[in-house]
Formats: structure tokens, sequence, C-alpha cells
């Protein structure tokens, strides 16, 4: 189970990490657990006394989903919903709706206190689209991911890992 791990740096405290994996459980990418990225982001949210948002965005492209699974709305707003839960986040609203006809699919999102979690599905290209961007120290997006995986069952997939934070002024352009 291999991964291809590319790391862009950005800045003296910003990295945009890009993992392109066959499996999310086989994958440990050093300085980024879970435990060290996220006491690094409690740390510099409270550095020098400043007050700023740290977010924690991941975002992806599963591919090879079954289209019985793509289809099924039930299913995906479950999904969805035990995602933002396994984040930590606090659930306000979700919706979803049904695109009928060709490229047609199901998109779900739910809006929580922390920010949001969307899925997006086209169900005759077995493919979704996942993003799951969260604000606060008590969260991780990835754990939400993780989620959506296991119940999407991808057979490829490609997730990316961000950290945005408030401080940062300055556009940073990169091609991924």
């Amino acid at each position: 189970m291999g991964a291809t791990l590319r790391l862009i740096y950005l800045s003296p405290t910003t990295t945009l990490v890009v993992l392109h994996v066959r499996s999310l459980h086989a994958v440990k990418v050093e300085g980024l657990s879970e435990e060290d990225s996220d006491e690094s982001v409690k740390s510099e949210s409270r550095s020098a006394g400043q007050d700023y948002i740290v977010g924690k965005h991941v975002y992806g492209n599963l591919y090879g989903v079954d289209r019985s699974v793509l289809s099924n709305r039930d299913l995906l707003e479950k999904t969805l919903v035990e995602a933002a839960r396994a984040s930590g986040a606090t659930i306000i609203d979700m919706k979803s709706w049904v695109v009928r006809g060709p490229k047609g699919g199901v998109s779900v999102i739910v809006l929580v206190e922390e920010s949001h979690l969307a899925l997006h599905t086209w169900v005759e290209y077995g493919y979704a689209t996942v993003d799951i961007y969260t604000c606060g120290e008590h969260t991780d997006p990835r754990r939400g991911f993780r989620v959506v995986f296991e119940n999407l069952k991808p057979k490829k997939y490609v997730a990316h890992y961000v950290i945005r934070d408030s401080r940062r002024e300055e556009i940073i352009a990169s091609e991924i």
C-alpha cells in the first residue's frame, strides 16, 4: 500500500501537504500525525497573546465508488453527519439535493458551528468529491474524512490537507 507525499513549503509557519494515497490507514506522515499537528495549531493560535483563526481543511476526490452508494441519499446524509461528529464539530443544519439526469448525483452539505462539510457525487462516473473545513482546536477534519472513506469505499482517492489561518495576508498561488 503505497503513498506519495508532496510537501510544498510556503512560509516559515505554513506548509501545504498533498497526499496521493491508496489506503488512508496505511499513511503515516512524519510531522503531521493527528497529535502533532493539533498541538502545533493549539500553540500557534495562542502565540504572543494574539487571537486569530486557524482552520483545518481536508478535501479530496474519491474514484471507483459503487454507483448504488453514490445515489443513496439517505446513506450519504448519514455519512456526512457521522463525519461531522467524528471531526468534533457541532452540527447546525444539514441539507441535501438529488440532481437528476446526465451527470446527476447527490449533494449533501452539513453546516457546523466550526464551518462546513460537503459531499458531491456523480453517479455515472463512480466519482465523489469531499470537502471538510473546520476551525477550532477541538476539531480534526481528518477523522471526518476517514468516516467518508470507510463508508463510500472508493477504489482510489486523492486527499489534501492544509492549515488555513487568518494571519496570512499574502496570496499564495500554487499549482497542485
